[in-house]
């Protein structure tokens, strides 16, 4: 599914037209040591071609491919533009990626230059990038670089600004890496085109909204949604000083437009039962009066006095927190897409009935079809050119126009689609059984102590769920927690086929992360890394059903 690429408008375009047409209107908004930094559309457009024209001072040829390697803020932005303007190609890397990822990604990418910005660990990550890489520095604390970022606009432009082709390649976006070694999605201009101005028109985006933009821009969602949106629809967009500060900067935005992953509404709710336990607010939400100021007030507090869709993705949210959050008026769609469609796949119209368990319809200029075996197939006008240096992935992901998603699903007849599981995910019992883990997951989720989970069983007798306890968990006694977790345990085991029955639950003792490799730069579970961990624990015999065991020890428990 390919739309007309003449009648395109491609972002070197947009952002001109922009910045002759609202110049003075300020857009991006950087918290810098507490106080607002705005950008108008002519500072945008003035420093991503001074920018530009520095790349190619610095001996820096157009086909170069530059990374980025940085937290959102302002001048992400700005260096993507300029790198559009400047005819790079842009390989953005996820701010939490470990030395070795940065080495891949920027050796694999063949990579001349690198940005570096806002980073938490970056004493620990430069190590990652070769002293061949020429590094550039955003303004401000980060790892040392051969230029800087006021040296850099300081520089006068001596280019045109680049016009690329509709089909031309400006971005190589990597993959989070949940199953193996990242894998290098090639996007075109139309693409990030299409992406952007198809889910603006399903979300009926424009102007006058405004957007926080905190996940990561290495991201497809953030990408195609927010910044290729941005600009599309010319939206303000605000960012996030620090993970200290969100819930500031939140309320600093007030965004109409919401978007989030499961982990952060967990946070949110629990922020919202310290102030409030759920005994008083059930009671008060009963009181007719009472209960709209209650809702009113929360939503004020979280920042979402303004907000008029919520989406979440990455991961299923149990059914239990959308109720939960349906209760207080504010009800999340949760949305699907892949890197391979820059993020384009499912997602809700304002005003459409949210259906939990579901992400919702295709949307706009998006084909779904479920093949026979259950796998969900997609076309769009944002597919992947395909991935780099690697054809023979990319004829067995793209087949007859679709991309093959891996994703096993269904659709009713209201046209919702639903997950119920991953291809690869699958795996045969002792027995030769076959078990799908995402449906069982999801039943456990329900459970408020699981933070994280994954369910392993290939080669044992029965399934087994190893489960990274939630913040709240850590702060109940651990007889509470196993209580709860074997009411959990025998519930969701009456519902399932004998060979699926989940056989023990072990409690991991140390925090998942990316940082420690249990969990992608967008907090999936690598699902190939707790098994590697963790089998040899779950081989052994327990004596109880639930227990508690080492990370990091085999032997232990």
């Amino acid at each position: 599914m390919r739309t007309n690429t003449s009648d395109l408008l491609l972002p070197t375009e947009k952002l001109r037209f922009w910045a002759e047409h609202s110049a003075d209107r300020a857009v991006l908004f950087q918290p810098v040591d507490g106080r607002l930094k705005a950008f108008t559309w002519r500072d945008i457009y003035q420093q991503a071609r001074q920018l530009a024209g520095a790349l190619s001072g610095i001996g820096l040829a157009r086909g170069a491919k530059v990374a980025i390697l940085s937290k959102n803020c302002a001048e992400w932005f700005i260096t993507d533009f300029a790198l559009m303007l400047g005819g790079f190609i842009s390989v953005p890397i996820y701010p939490t990626a470990n030395a070795e990822t940065i080495e891949y990604i920027l050796k694999h990418a063949e990579c001349e230059a690198v940005f570096i910005g806002k980073l938490d660990n970056y004493h620990d990550q430069q190590t990652g990038v070769g002293s061949d890489v020429i590094r550039l520095a955003f303004p401000y604390p980060t790892m040392q670089a051969q230029h800087q970022w006021d040296e850099l606009l300081s520089r006068q432009v001596s280019e045109p600004d680049f016009v690329p082709a509709p089909d031309e390649l400006m971005t190589i976006l990597y993959t989070s890496g949940s199953t193996g070694q990242p894998k290098g999605v090639m996007h075109s201009f139309a693409n990030y085109v299409n992406a952007g101005r198809n889910t603006g028109q399903r979300l009926q985006i424009d102007s006058r909204d405004r957007c926080l933009s905190y996940l990561p821009l290495a991201h497809c969602t953030e990408r195609g949604y927010i910044e290729s949106g941005f600009l599309t629809y010319g939206f303000q967009c605000y960012f996030v000083e620090s993970l200290d500060t969100f819930s500031r900067d939140l309320q600093t935005a007030s965004p109409t437009v919401f978007g989030s992953v499961p982990r952060l509404w967990t946070l949110f709710q629990k922020g919202v039962l310290e102030n409030m336990p759920q005994q008083k607010l059930d009671r008060l939400l009963k009181i007719p009066v009472i209960s709209g100021l209650t809702k009113k007030a929360i939503r004020k507090k979280l920042g979402f006095r303004h907000t008029r869709l919520f989406v979440s993705g990455s991961a299923p949210l149990s059914e239990k927190i959308l109720e939960w959050y349906q209760k207080l008026g504010i009800t999340i769609s949760e949305g699907w897409g892949m890197t391979e469609s820059l993020a384009v796949g499912c997602v809700a119209k304002p005003g459409m009935p949210v259906k939990f368990g579901t992400i919702c319809h295709p949307g706009k200029n998006c084909e779904i079809k479920i093949a026979d075996d259950g796998e969900i197939l997609m076309r769009t006008d944002s597919t992947m050119l395909g991935y780099y240096k690697d054809e023979q992935n990319t004829r067995e992901t793209i087949r007859n126009g679709y991309v093959h998603t891996g994703d096993l699903g269904s659709m009713d007849e209201q046209g919702y689609v639903s997950i119920t599981g991953r291809k690869k995910d699958i795996f045969k019992t002792e027995k030769g059984k076959y078990v799908a883990p995402i449906p069982i997951e999801k039943q456990f989720a329900e459970n408020q102590y699981i933070e994280q989970m994954c369910l392993m069983g290939t080669l044992l007798k029965q399934p087994v769920l190893v489960v990274n306890l939630s913040e709240h968990a850590r702060s109940q006694s651990s007889t509470e927690v196993a209580d709860s977790l074997h009411i959990t345990l025998s519930n969701v085991n009456e519902s399932l086929e004998k060979h699926e029955r989940v056989g023990k639950v072990l409690i991991a003792d140390s925090v998942w992360s990316p940082e420690t490799g249990e969990l992608t730069p967008t907090l999936k579970v690598k699902r190939h890394i707790i098994e590697k961990r963790f089998l040899p624990h779950a081989q052994k015999h327990h004596d109880d059903a639930v227990h508690w065991i080492s990370s990091r020890n085999p032997d232990s428990g």
